[in-house]
């Protein structure tokens, strides 16, 4: 019962103990009792349960019941760092019984041994104890059993004989009522989906046992670790480490079991690493290392000894003792069957490398190597990087770019598996060493063009597809609503000055529940197979426009110039200083949106022509006349480019990629011409543009006061062919699919534009902060306008700073009148900042504002 109903059980114990039982009895509910607090709470109070069942059940006179309780102490005592105590325990728990008992106890000895990391002995135990447990009609343990070898075979990385033992072990939990064995079949799913690259799967799995042991009450700390995995295998390592370290924080808080904080340090430490946290990486990970080391979990030990080099070296102290270790490791982790083994590999060769020791380096890739033809994608990638590292160093450039483009593609196959373009976005970052390797090796072999092909290979590709939807997710739309609700209730509080903590938790829990459902979506489609040619390139410019692709190269920015035929490089500043100069640039204009800062007209200039320099270089004199498209890296989408001299007064527009380009240059408009004016509430204007801009199209539908709902905004957006939308704006850096625009029954977020079959061919955003982004994965931007590209929107005008209302208003009926008079984006947009008057506060507001994409 206390893995069917935890809290019934413990209270039955209690009752039981409270009627003065025989031994037999008593040993029972002592044994219930520590089981709970074993597994749920505090180690020292299971440990003194568990050795009065133990007494009892010898003096009870049977056997099997001492064995029993042997058993389960034995589990105990291991949870608890006391390796060899437990060990002992469960020895003379076989010692003592026989047949279907012994089985039982033969199944927590496998238990014990998985929790050591002695997988070859668990599985002989298990061996041992099924046939019987089978015989004797014992449908839980049996499950328990198969749940057990599966997730051995799972470390072992045998995945399709998990796979097999998961799917019998499902079909007998089927027919019983062990809620929480059930619960933790789910959640072994989830590892045995993460272990063979579903990552949609996996998360959806883990979070429906999540779901079920919430129903139960109990603690989730295993879960807790198997999630951090996945999640760092998504690309939100910070995530991963803010969840170890509060489930640490609980463990402590409660007793529990050491070996638990063992592991939990261990996944805090891999997610401080991934998340380029090195020093708080080294400290977790050498807790853990202490922490195996006494409980004598030589498996584990050994990977968080791993870690624990790559925090070092990630640290800056490389060195030849950390080629010795990481060789150590790697040696130790190969004979223990470990999946881990050729990234340990790996990291021996790389430091050897660096070092210049190159025997040693090829020995240790050669090993790395090995992995790139088969196991998961990550595995697969590993391999293809330590061939790319030793071709480099043997100087064959064709081979580096062989082994980088054999890597870069699997990491697509794995990239299509995904449906939420945040886990796609963020999943590239595992590809950056071989996409920097590539560049390096494509400008020394074949010039600025090959280098444009890299470049482009790795940039913004996430945009190619859009996200994967399910066509009506009910539970979705229904959160999308509520959490629409409670964001407007809790503005309306804020401005009234009432309290909003309730109503903030309420927002974040939806907030939560949406990005796990959005999450889970699987990829529904092979990749296209595109492949940038700069030639199609070449031949779109024309003789008259330039396309300026700034790549970066150990920190310095090359201008890529694509134009009349050739692509030429030139080079300019560091990416560092430049990013710096852009922040203080984002400064000078917030102020400058507000009268009375005249003054800081000249000093906003003058760092204009500074990013100028840094970005541009001496390309800025060969831009020619006619139109620009800049094609920034992901780090320095925050630029405000109309404040660029040479970009200033001319025809211009920004694209995240030179491929997003051509395909906005392709997106045919869509036919009938229906153009849709939106007005939010609370603008200091009260968006005053838009009637003006009606009086002018009668034509054009508009949505304003009660009528500005997302669901009609959204309805009247699909398929439009113009859209203006006057709202408030919010981008939110730490969740950015959650930036929003002010709607009258709340916030219209990136969520919801994702659910558009086709959003508006061109729009305009004339609100605040609707052009910024987050950075993410290799060279990946989440934010509005990359949310719309992806899904027909061939052109966007937006801003990247906060803006005067009223100054936007003149721009924004200027920009309007060059649409009418057929000009593009771009140029009614120069022309519309030309027509601005000459203050500081106008000047401010159209250099804010840029045009992306080509329509």
């Amino acid at each position: 019962m206390v893995f069917a109903a935890p809290r019934q059980a413990l209270a039955r114990a209690e009752e039981v103990l409270r009627s003065d039982p025989p031994p037999l009895h008593a040993s029972v509910a002592h044994q219930v009792i520590g089981i709970w607090q074993r597994d749920w709470g505090d180690m020292r109070i299971a440990l003194d349960h568990l050795r009065r069942a133990r007494d009892l059940g010898a003096r009870s006179e049977s056997t099997d019941r001492e064995a029993d309780a042997l058993a389960a102490l034995g589990v105990a005592l291991v949870h608890a760092g006391r390796t060899r105590q437990g060990l002992e325990s469960l020895e003379r728990g076989v010692a003592v019984s026989s047949g279907h008992t012994r089985a039982q106890v033969l199944f927590r000895r496998a238990y014990a041994s998985w929790v050591l990391g002695r997988h070859r002995a668990a599985l002989e135990d298990v061996r041992r104890a099924v046939p019987v447990l089978r015989q004797a009609r014992d449908v839980i343990w049996t499950a328990r059993a198969l749940t057990l070898r599966a997730t051995v075979h799972l470390a072992l990385g045998a995945v399709e004989r998990a796979d097999a033992d998961f799917t019998a072990a499902e079909a007998l939990w089927d027919t019983t009522g062990q809620e929480h064995d059930k619960a933790d079949a789910v959640e072994s799913r989830g590892l045995a989906a993460y272990r063979s690259g579903d990552i949609p799967a996996a998360l959806r799995l883990l979070d429906e046992a999540q779901e079920r042991y919430a129903k139960l009450g109990t603690p989730t700390f295993m879960l807790t670790i198997r999630r951090c995995e996945v999640l760092m295998a998504a690309g939100l390592a910070p995530e991963a480490l803010a969840e170890a370290d509060a489930a640490i924080r609980v463990l402590d808080g409660i007793g529990g079991q050491s070996t638990l904080k063992a592991e939990l340090l261990l996944a805090a430490a891999r997610a401080a690493r991934h998340a380029g946290d090195a020093h708080t990486a080294i400290a977790r990970a050498d807790m853990a290392v202490r922490l195996f080391a006494g409980q004598r979990r030589t498996w584990w030990e050994t990977h968080a000894r791993l870690v624990l080099i790559e925090a070092r070296v990630a640290a800056g102290r490389g060195s030849g003792r950390l080629v010795a270790d990481a060789a150590a490791v790697a040696d130790r982790l190969a004979s223990f069957g470990a999946p881990a083994a050729p990234e340990a590999a790996l990291l021996a060769g790389r430091i050897a490398l660096d070092l210049g020791w190159r025997e040693d380096a090829r020995r240790h890739l050669e090993v790395a190597a090995r992995s790139r033809h088969s196991g998961p994608p990550l595995a697969r990638m590993t391999g293809w990087a330590a061939r790319a590292l030793w071709a480099r160093a043997m100087g064959s450039d064709r081979r580096v770019l062989e082994a980088c483009r054999r890597g870069l593609d699997v990491l697509d196959d794995h990239r299509t598996t995904l449906g939420a373009s945040e886990l796609r976005a963020r999943a590239t970052a595992q590809g950056a060493e071989l996409a920097g390797l590539a560049a390096r090796a494509s400008l020394a072999s074949g010039g600025p063009r090959r280098l444009l092909v890299w470049s482009e290979r790795w940039r913004a590709t996430v945009l190619s597809a859009p996200p994967t939807r399910p066509p009506a997710d009910p539970a979705l739309l229904g959160d999308l609503t509520a959490f629409r609700e409670i964001a407007a209730r809790a503005e309306a509080a804020r401005m009234e000055g009432r309290p909003v903590p309730t109503l903030e938790r309420e927002q974040r829990r939806l907030e939560r529940e949406i990005r796990s459902r959005t999450l889970h979506s699987r990829g529904d489609a092979p990749g296209d197979g595109y492949r940038f040619d700069p030639g199609r390139l070449l031949e779109r410019l024309g003789d008259d426009v330039r396309l300026v692709e700034l790549a970066v190269l150990d920190g310095r920015v090359q201008v890529l110039l694509c134009a009349q035929g050739r692509v030429r490089r030139f080079e300019a500043g560091l990416l560092a200083d430049a990013e710096r100069e852009a922040e203080h640039v984002q400064a000078g204009l917030r102020r400058l949106a507000h009268p009375g800062a005249e003054a800081r007209v000249p000093v906003v200039e003058a760092a204009g022509r500074r990013l100028e320099e840094l970005l541009l270089g001496p390309a800025a004199a060969r831009l020619g006349s006619g139109p620009v498209v800049v094609v920034p890296p992901g780090r320095l989408h925050q630029v405000p480019w109309a404040l660029l001299p040479s970009l200033r007064d001319r025809v211009f527009s920004v694209s995240p990629s030179a491929s997003s380009w051509l395909r906005a240059r392709d997106t045919v408009p869509p036919p009938g011409g229906r153009q849709v004016l939106v007005r939010g509430p609370g603008l200091a204007t009260g968006g005053a543009e838009v009637p003006e801009l009606a009086g002018r199209n009668g034509s054009a539908t508009v949505l304003e006061h009660e009528d500005a709902r997302v669901p009609r905004v959204l309805e009247e957006l699909d398929g439009a062919a113009l859209a203006h939308i006057a709202a408030h704006g919010t981008f939110r850096a730490d969740s950015p699919l959650f930036s929003s625009l002010r709607m009258a029954d709340g916030p219209l977020i990136v969520h919801d534009f994702e659910r558009l079959d086709r959003s508006p061919y061109r729009i305009i955003l004339s609100c605040c902060d609707t052009a910024r982004f987050a950075s993410v994965g290799a060279d990946e931007l989440l934010g509005l306008v990359t949310a719309l590209l992806p899904l027909g929107t061939a052109g966007v005008v937006a801003c990247s700073a906060p803006v005067n209302d009223e100054a936007v208003v003149p721009l924004m009926l200027t920009l309007h009148k060059g649409l009418s008079a057929g000009a593009s984006l771009a140029e009614a947009l120069r022309d519309a900042r030309a027509s601005l008057p000459g203050d500081a506060v106008h000047r401010a507001t159209g250099w804010a504002f840029s045009a992306f994409g080509a329509a």
